[in-house]
């Protein structure tokens, strides 16, 4: 896999398109809105602090529902308007973290298209989807929000939903060690963080921002 890191300026207008193939560095890259390439049948985890985005880019490419997304937030919802209101999440928690395993499952199993919501914290988890996409002939591709601890705060702030700050704290600490490993790698070489994955785009906040759309297919 190789490994491409944006100069500070990115060409950019309503063409351009990036298909990221090993790792590709966008933070620190200004220019134009561009489109995000995969193939057609591509797993792809949009992964990042809680607030650092996540869900307003997959909105952005679902378009409205074009692409099946999976994200636990869903799940949590749908689990919570089932429930007495008087019933702390802590208490089905299990079971709404059982049923989005079910979901994403279905959804990797499905075929075609998928876009999913991740804190991409957990190793484990990371690996179990790409064995799941392995074993329907199809590749696992990451983008990895790197927005900082401060703006993602905000972004809580912002939605009205917080996360705790343990949970906070626990992400904070599997994500800076991923962040940082993939920096290395962009920089000397070495190992690539994450060899299960086919991609992994690395976006700040504003290149987040410049990434428009997203779209599946082969060349054309």
């Amino acid at each position: 896999m190789g490994t491409s890191k944006g100069t500070a300026e990115a060409p950019g207008g309503p063409g351009c398109e990036e298909r990221p193939r090993g790792v590709v560095d966008l933070r620190g890259v200004a220019g134009a809105a561009f489109t995000v390439h995969y193939p057609s049948d591509a797993v792809v985890v949009v992964s990042g602090l809680p607030g650092a985005g996540k869900s307003t880019l997959l909105r952005r490419w679902s378009g409205a529902g074009a692409v099946p997304t999976v994200d636990p937030r869903a799940v949590h919802e749908a689990c919570e308007a089932v429930m007495p209101a008087r019933l702390p999440y802590a208490v089905y928690r299990p079971w709404a973290r059982l049923e989005h395993f079910r979901l994403l499952r279905a959804s990797v199993r499905r075929g075609g298209p998928l876009l999913v919501h991740d804190c991409g914290s957990r190793v484990w988890m990371r690996r179990w989807l790409a064995r799941e996409a392995a074993g329907q002939g199809r590749r696992l591709h990451l983008v990895l929000l790197d927005v900082g601890a401060a703006t993602a705060l905000d972004g809580q702030r912002a939605r009205g939903r917080h996360a705790s700050a343990r949970a906070f704290a626990r992400h904070r600490r599997g994500l800076d060690r991923l962040l940082a490993a993939f920096t290395r790698h962009v920089r000397s070489g070495g190992p690539m963080p994450t060899p299960e994955a086919a991609s992994v785009l690395l976006l700040d906040a504003v290149s987040r921002s410049r990434a428009a759309a997203v779209r599946f297919g082969t060349a054309g």
